[in-house]
């Protein structure tokens, strides 16, 4: 059982301020170097290398040595549900604040498209998510999600293909509560398989080097070809 001094040390790391910046630059799923996440967290690459190694030792970050650099990315999936969870409360409306905030350019552009780990999040993720549902794709509720015996084929058809994701234990499908949204997207190894494959096509692009996404025109056509998407905003 999972004791109550492990619970405050996983608090206690993800609540350090650069600890945080480093594990929310990390959420887009790519591997980054202690340099490029120092820039992130605002602190040196020392400092940075240090937060690293904690982060490391409780096994929310993994580390890979390629040639004379080292790569970091969230450990596994669940880290990043836990995020996404954190990110969530963090943006509730806990009162009138004493000024009124102005969303920029930037936080639009996120709410509308962004990755969240390895599959799609915003109203991009949640319309996915909605479509795949009406059509009987997938089977979804607050807890657990399937794809149906015709949802394959549904999703086969587009070039989405799960037949080589079956082998690891990670679900084929579970709901993300979206914490833009405040509802569901679709996670798991579905929502990787849909990510990748719009990366791969070039349906979308990352935005100045964020989680926020940009759809293409090749994009916007295949998102209303392949799910009947005509729009997101």
């Amino acid at each position: 059982m999972v004791s109550t001094n492990q619970i405050a040390e996983i608090g206690m790391l993800v609540g350090e301020p650069a600890r945080a910046a480093i594990l929310a630059a990390l959420m887009d799923g790519r591997a980054l170097t202690a340099t490029e996440l120092s820039r992130v967290a605002g602190v040196t690459p020392q400092t940075a290398s240090s937060h690293l190694a904690r982060l490391t030792a409780a096994n929310l970050v993994s580390v890979q040595k390629q040639g004379r650099y080292r790569y970091h990315k969230l450990a596994r999936p669940e880290v990043a549900r836990m995020l996404e969870g954190i990110m969530q409360i963090a943006s509730a409306d806990l009162g009138a604040p004493k000024r009124k905030i102005v969303t920029g350019p930037r936080d639009l552009a996120m709410a509308r498209a962004r990755t969240c780990y390895d599959h799609f999040a915003g109203r991009l993720g949640v319309a996915i998510s909605d479509r795949l549902v009406a059509e009987g794709v997938v089977e979804l509720d607050s807890e657990s999600g399937l794809v149906t015996e015709p949802g394959a084929a549904f999703l086969a058809a587009r070039g989405i293909d799960l037949a080589g994701k079956r082998k690891s234990s990670r679900p084929v499908c579970r709901p993300c509560l979206d914490w833009s949204e405040r509802r569901h997207h679709i996670a798991g190894k579905l929502g990787a398989a849909i990510c990748s494959h719009y990366f791969e096509k070039g349906y979308v692009r990352r935005r100045n080097n964020t989680r926020a996404l940009e759809i293409t025109p090749t994009g916007q056509r295949a998102l209303r070809d392949m799910f009947g998407i005509a729009g997101l905003d």
